[in-house]
């Protein structure tokens, strides 16, 4: 499934693909806009989904990027109907290196913030043509997007950046496993959370299912990291016992040299 997809353009070595359902998100989106507001609606609606995601792009490349300065080799980024997906070859278990990675995602946006909030702070001036008044609201509009994006992903809901983050923290003290165990169970409890808040309150459904997917995929990745372990502490107790001491041979009871017979003694000659 996840192979359906299109491939844009690389950086850095990264491939950036977008798969075939985003597309149907934009179709999506363009139908209501064109029922809201004509082509007018068509065109800001499709350019809103176009610089949400280029935000949810920028954001995984500060995963990836940083990923890279640790020698991790990150194929391609992925872009889906429910935000981006930075494909790491692996996944580093030391608790800094992760701690690092998973930061620069929601550094990115806090920091694209940081750079437009001159631009899009709220202002009483008059503005003195629509063009500047339209590049303030993109750039709030980006504002939003972007510190929306950052907070979003600090929930500490596995495997989020928040939850991850978290893992990194209980990693510091208990086994790697342990760590993925407990982050993944508040996770989930966090994730049903979300979900029921979205339909209740917001009666946004595809809020919930994403809440949904989340749960699932953290579900996925603990189960993963519990074969890789399993895995590797038996091939290391395989190669243990292979390191081990041989037995000393006897050689003289060897097959190729039996022992000799007992024979009885010659008779003495007086």
């Amino acid at each position: 499934m996840l192979g359906w997809s299109i491939n844009l353009f690389r950086v850095a070595g990264i491939r950036l693909a977008v798969h075939y359902s985003f597309f149907l998100l934009l179709a999506y989106d363009a139908w209501t806009g064109w029922r809201d507001d004509g082509w007018i609606g068509v065109a800001c609606s499709t350019a809103i989904i176009l610089l949400l995601f280029t935000c949810v792009t920028l954001h995984e490349f500060g995963h990836a990027l940083t990923a890279q300065r640790f020698g991790i080799r990150v194929p391609r980024i992925l872009l889906l109907p429910i935000g981006g997906m930075a494909q790491f070859e692996t996944i580093p278990r030391e608790p800094g290196k992760e701690l690092a990675i998973t930061i620069a995602g929601p550094a990115v946006n806090f920091a694209i913030v940081a750079l437009l909030w001159p631009v899009a702070r709220p202002s009483t001036a008059v503005f003195e043509s629509d063009l500047a008044l339209s590049w303030t609201l993109v750039a709030q509009l980006l504002t939003t997007i972007n510190f929306g994006m950052g907070c979003f992903n600090l929930l500490p809901v596995f495997p989020m950046d928040g939850g991850r983050i978290l893992r990194a923290l209980l990693a510091l003290k208990w086994p790697y496993l342990i760590a993925t165990k407990w982050a993944v169970n508040l996770g989930k409890v966090l994730a049903i959370a979300g979900a029921v808040v979205m339909v209740h309150f917001f009666d946004n459904y595809l809020g919930a299912l994403l809440f949904l997917f989340i749960l699932m995929a953290g579900d996925m990745e603990y189960r993963t990291v519990k074969r890789q372990i399993a895995i590797e502490e038996h091939w290391a107790a395989t190669l243990a016992r292979l390191a081990q001491t041989p037995p000393a041979l006897d050689i003289t009871a060897s097959p190729l040299n039996p022992p000799l017979p007992n024979l009885p003694e010659p008779p003495r000659l007086e």
